[in-house]
């Protein structure tokens, strides 16, 4: 598995409420009075659990069915791959591309070139997604590489992020762990759907079916059928879509009070994929789709977001560096002791004396909308 063998042993303790933990011991201890500190320290260095390889869903090459597909990849990235000629399609294992300056990372060993000329787009699809991604981990898990995991499908054109919940940590378990195998699971899923018709509340629920890490989590997957989105929330991650420098859509957090997200959880605790929020809306070329964990959306406002989208356009940045410049952002938000946050906002609501960021794992997923006839 993917950063480290899954833990084998059982769950300590029933650390639950509602069948599910709280965010995070922390947070547990929030009293009314002086702001917290604990939530801000130290910078921190980039993570990513990566993105699908390039796999042919019924035998027939990627070729005959997808065309003209790209993934924006860089430094110290981490790829979800299937190796079918080893493993029959059954096993898994992480790749990481050299750390230094941000580099294309190859899929199955052919140039950004032979890829480009060798993959194809489902018949039929106009439109296009060409994402990438960043990812931070809180600076006291970057030796674990923190508990978000995300997953960038190009040629499927799905994308999906998952947030394990700290509070297991409490408990001697890494929820990240459970994170990363959902999102593992995710792109296996993905790779058995109908070309040009998956389902991602079908996807999240087969993933969830097979998730067997102990912890729990939150996901959001985003898949691009024609001309809409369709997606699954279930927690407090999320997406938001950008367009024409305004926020035309955000999906809604799901939490059973303040910081204590639905989460999906192995066995028959916590919530089941039912119980996510599914959207469908239409886009257009020109669009810009943000995913996320709730690093990233306890830290930006939308408009924050949105104006970090429309400085990468104009400047004409790839989705990578859009991704990589909205992380730096709400990195330095989080640390920031003196600006008003979403994450403070609820608090105070919630009647907590908090201000200024939240340091977390931070994972973002920028996906732009294009048309395939300019690819």
């Amino acid at each position: 598995m993917i950063n480290g063998k899954l833990p084998n042993s059982p769950l300590v303790g029933s650390y639950s409420w509602f069948g599910s933990i709280t965010r995070s011991s922390n947070l547990n201890s929030f009293v009314p009075g002086p702001s917290l500190k604990n939530f801000h320290n130290l910078s921190s260095v980039k993570f990513s659990a990566g993105a699908a390889h390039n796999v042919s869903f019924d035998g027939n090459s990627r070729e005959e069915q997808l065309a003209n597909s790209t993934v924006e990849s860089g430094q110290t990235l981490k790829l979800l791959c299937t190796d079918e000629e080893k493993t029959g399609g059954e096993d898994a294992h992480s790749v990481q591309s050299s750390a230094g300056a941000a580099r294309d990372v190859l899929f199955d060993g052919n140039s950004r070139e032979e890829q480009l000329a060798n993959s194809t787009l489902v018949s039929g699809q106009t439109l296009k997604l060409l994402s990438g991604s960043c990812s931070l981990p809180h600076p006291d898990k970057e030796e674990t590489g923190g508990e978000d995991a995300h997953f960038i499908c190009a040629n499927e054109q799905v994308i999906g992020v998952a947030d394990g919940v700290g509070g297991w940590a409490d408990v001697g378990i890494n929820a990240g762990l459970y994170a990363r195998e959902l999102m593992l699971n995710s792109v296996s899923a993905i790779q058995e759907e109908p070309v040009g018709s998956i389902d991602p509340a079908r996807v999240l629920e087969k993933a969830h079916s097979k998730t067997k890490a102990k912890g729990s989590s939150t996901a959001c997957i985003v898949a691009l059928i024609n001309e809409e989105i369709r997606a699954i929330n279930l927690g407090d991650s999320g997406f938001t879509v950008v367009r024409d420098g305004c926020t035309v859509f955000q999906s809604p957090a799901q939490q059973h009070c303040f910081n204590f997200p639905y989460q999906l959880e192995s066995g028959n605790e916590g919530r089941l994929p039912s119980s996510g929020q599914v959207f469908r809306f239409p886009v257009s070329p020109g669009d810009v789709i943000v995913a996320g964990t709730d690093g990233l959306f306890d830290n930006l406002y939308n408009n924050e977001v949105t104006t970090a989208v429309v400085d990468a356009l104009r400047a004409g940045l790839r989705p990578q560096i859009t991704a990589q410049k909205i992380a730096a952002l709400t990195s330095q938000r989080a640390l920031d002791e003196n600006r008003q946050t979403p994450f403070s906002t609820a608090a105070q609501r919630a009647g907590f004396s908090y201000y200024g960021g939240k340091l977390d794992d931070i994972t973002v997923v920028v996906s732009y909308v294009t048309s395939s006839n300019n690819l």
